[in-house]
């Protein structure tokens, strides 16, 4: 009604002015029947009102339309009444909407074909890694353990861009089951061996062997790895240890990794999930990309955890997972 009144305010304003000058041209010809005059604008009056009470009958549902917000796209293709603007209207967002459809879908079939070219790539990329891998297993020398350092580091980039491009399909490509753990710790730890080798840092796992969640394995341990990593990375060359560490508490089970690092500046703490941002420690480590703890976030919000960070410069930082609660021990196979 809002709507409505104010379109046709100034057709209003107009009417008014129109029937005061009839009424002025009446006075100033001498005409002194007040009482016609009077009723002539009355009469004036109804037909006008018939009239906007005729378009808000036949237009409202457009004007409903109009003023009210939309929940879902669809809702904009009912119908807007039997008048020619509210034809009109709907006429034109139909058409907006099979444009916009049309567009949606290409995109979507842009970014598929991106999608399956980029795990193409990353798995014919595997093959060459592996072959480089195997050649220098075996060899001693300083050259062969930097091209196995510069291998792993190709790995775990791979690694990197096979699961951030599942971001997208991750609702068809997990499975929630009970997980231990300490398993799951353990396992990070020795993905990552040869990590902790070459930047002089030692691992150092707290977590009861009984202790089990709800998760799925996969991905937490693709969540564990880069929050490893990341501890490693930023310890490089302390002789510090990074620690695993995890217990109940009330309701919940809490992961936590800790290291003893640089730490993070406050000033860059709440952007640090945000994709692609490295901060102030990013100038001085040039192989962070900013991804890691950013995809990290994605997964865990997909798997209904929580994550949170803290730390300290000079001190180390602190990143926490949060479990809904835990599994007994007894019903993991």
């Amino acid at each position: 009604m809002k709507l409505f009144l104010r379109e046709h305010a100034p057709l209003i304003i107009v009417q008014a002015v129109t029937f005061s000058l009839v009424m002025l041209v009446y006075w100033l010809d001498g005409y002194r029947n007040l009482s016609t005059a009077l009723y002539s604008v009355f009469i004036g009056l109804l037909m006008f009102s018939g009239y906007l009470g005729w378009r808000y009958v036949s237009e409202r549902l457009l004007y409903k339309r109009l003023s009210a917000q939309l929940d879902k796209m669809d809702e904009s293709m009912q119908r807007f009444g039997a008048s020619p603007l509210g034809d009109a209207v709907e006429g034109l967002l139909r058409q907006q909407y099979r444009h916009f459809q049309g567009q949606i879908k290409g995109i979507e079939k842009h970014r598929e074909e991106h999608l399956t070219f980029i795990n193409q790539w990353a798995h014919q990329m595997k093959t060459p890694l592996s072959v480089i891998q195997l050649l220098v297993q075996d060899e001693d020398d300083e050259r062969s353990a930097s091209i196995r350092d510069e291998a792993d580091r190709l790995e775990k980039g791979l690694q990197m861009v096979l699961y951030a491009a599942r971001l997208e399909s991750f609702e068809s490509d997990f499975k929630v089951e009970p997980v231990l753990l300490r398993k799951l710790a353990e396992k990070a730890v020795h993905e990552n061996k040869r990590l902790f080798i070459r930047h002089n840092v030692y691992p150092e796992v707290h977590i009861d062997p009984s202790l089990v969640i709800e998760s799925d394995a996969k991905w937490l341990l693709f969540v564990l790895n880069q929050l490893v990593i990341n501890a490693v990375k930023y310890s490089a060359g302390s002789g510090q240890k990074v620690t695993i560490h995890a217990w109940k508490e009330a309701e919940e089970v809490w992961l936590e990794v800790r290291d003893r690092g640089i730490g993070i500046p406050k000033h860059d703490l709440k952007r640090v999930f945000q994709p692609f941002f490295t901060g102030e420690n990013g100038r001085t480590h040039r192989e962070s990309t900013g991804m890691g703890l950013y995809v990290a976030q994605q997964f865990c919000q997909r798997l209904g955890h929580r994550i949170a960070i803290e730390s300290m410069v000079g001190a180390g930082t602190t990143v926490r997972i949060a479990f809904n609660s835990a599994v007994p021990y007894n019903n993991v196979r």
